[in-house]
C-alpha cells in the first residue's frame, strides 16, 4: 500500500501546552482525506506542521518519501495549501493573483501564464481574470483561493475549511473540484465543519481531540465502533386480521436480528452491520405474501459518531 503522507508521534508543544500529543496517522496516494476535530483539538497546528509552516518537538514526519526536516524544500515544492482565511491580494486581478502564488513554486514566462489561466478555468473563474476580489462575491473569492492554491500542480493538497461561508452552488462547484483533482493523481487532505461534505468526499476520516488521535478510518470501520446495529425500516401493507406477532417472531428467530418492533404498516428490524442479511429478510416477507413498499436504512451519521467517540459537538 502507498501512503504520500506518514505521520509518527508527531508533539508540539508551545511552552507548556502540548497541541499535538504523540499523533500519528498514514495518508494513502490518491485519497481524499479528512482531519476532523474540535476547535483547539490540534489540527491547525497538524497543518501548519505538515506544511512546513512550523517546526516539532518530535517525532517523524515523511511526505513522498521525504523526510520533512531533511528535505523540506522539495517538500514545499510538493504542497497546496489552501488556507481558512482567503489569502489573495485585493489591488490585483484574479490572474495576478494567481500568477504571484504559483511564481513562488518557480513557474516563470509562459508557463506562469499558462498555469496561471488553466488555474482559473478549473475553477470556474476563467472570466473573471480581470476582477479584483473587491468585487467578488464570497463563493468567487473562495475558488480564487484554491486557484491561488492549486496552479503550480502540488502532489498533495491541503484544504482548510475552503466552503466557509459561501452559497450552496459555490460549495458542490468546490467539491466536484476536489473530486476532480484526486482523478488526476492528488492527494487531498481536508477539513471541515460540515459533516455532510466530509461524509460526501472523504475516502478516509480521522478525528483528533486534545492533540491526540480518537479514531481513523472509512465511515463503515467509524460506525463500528460507536455501534454494530443497523435499523432497517420496511414498508409494507399488512393484511386485515393479519397477526403482526407471528411476524415479528419469525424475524426475531433469524440470527442477525436484534430487535423487531412494529407501527401501522411499517416494520423496524434492527440488525448487525456487520452480517448484512437484509435479503433474508426480505423472503420472509415475500414468503407471508406481504408487498415491499418501501425500505430505508438507518444507522449513525457523522456528527453522532464524533459526538459519541468525543464527548462533544465537532465546533
Amino acid at each position: 500500500m502507498s501512503y504520500f503522507v506518514t505521520i509518527k508521534n508527531l508533539t508540539k508543544k508551545y511552552g507548556e501546552l502540548c497541541a499535538v500529543d504523540n499523533l500519528s496517522f498514514n495518508v494513502k496516494t490518491g485519497e481524499i482525506f479528512g482531519l476532523l476535530g474540535p476547535n483547539g483539538a490540534g489540527k491547525s497546528t497538524t497543518l501548519s506542521v505538515l506544511t512546513t509552516l512550523s517546526d516539532y518537538n518530535k517525532g517523524e514526519i515523511d511526505v513522498n518519501g521525504l523526510d520533512i526536516r531533511k528535505d523540506k524544500m522539495k517538500i514545499k515544492q510538493l504542497i497546496g495549501m489552501v488556507p481558512q482565511d482567503i489569502a489573495v491580494y485585493s489591488h490585483l486581478s484574479a490572474l495576478e493573483n494567481v500568477k504571484f502564488f504559483a511564481s513562488l513554486y518557480g513557474r516563470k514566462g509562459s508557463d506562469l501564464t499558462n498555469s496561471a489561466k488553466e488555474a482559473l478555468e478549473f475553477v470556474g473563474l476563467a472570466d473573471r481574470a480581470s476582477m479584483k476580489p473587491k468585487q467578488m462575491s464570497g463563493g468567487m473569492k473562495r475558488r480564487l483561493n484554491i486557484a491561488c492554491g492549486i496552479a503550480h500542480a502540488p502532489k498533495l493538497i491541503v484544504m482548510d475549511e475552503p466552503t466557509v461561508g459561501v452559497d450552496a452552488q459555490s460549495r458542490e462547484h468546490i467539491l466536484n473540484s476536489i473530486r476532480i483533482l484526486r482523478e488526476r493523481g492528488a492527494t487531498v487532505i481536508y477539513t471541515s465543519h460540515y459533516m455532510n461534505e466530509v461524509e460526501e468526499i472523504c475516502d478516509r476520516i480521522a478525528i483528533i481531540d486534545k492533540g491526540q488521535m480518537i479514531a481513523c478510518g472509512t465511515k463503515q470501520e467509524l460506525v463500528s465502533l460507536v455501534t454494530d446495529v443497523q435499523s432497517v425500516y420496511i414498508e409494507t401493507k399488512l393484511p386485515i386480521a393479519f397477526e403482526v406477532e407471528d411476524l415479528k417472531k419469525k424475524l426475531k428467530n433469524m440470527p442477525d436480528v436484534k430487535a423487531v418492533a412494529a407501527e401501522d404498516n411499517t416494520i423496524r428490524i434492527d440488525i448487525s452491520i456487520q452480517l448484512n442479511s437484509i435479503s433474508k429478510i426480505l423472503e420472509q416477507f415475500l414468503t407471508l405474501g406481504l408487498p415491499i413498499i418501501n425500505i430505508n436504512s438507518e444507522v449513525p451519521n457523522l456528527d453522532t459518531m464524533f459526538l459519541t467517540l468525543t464527548g462533544h459537538e465537532l465546533r
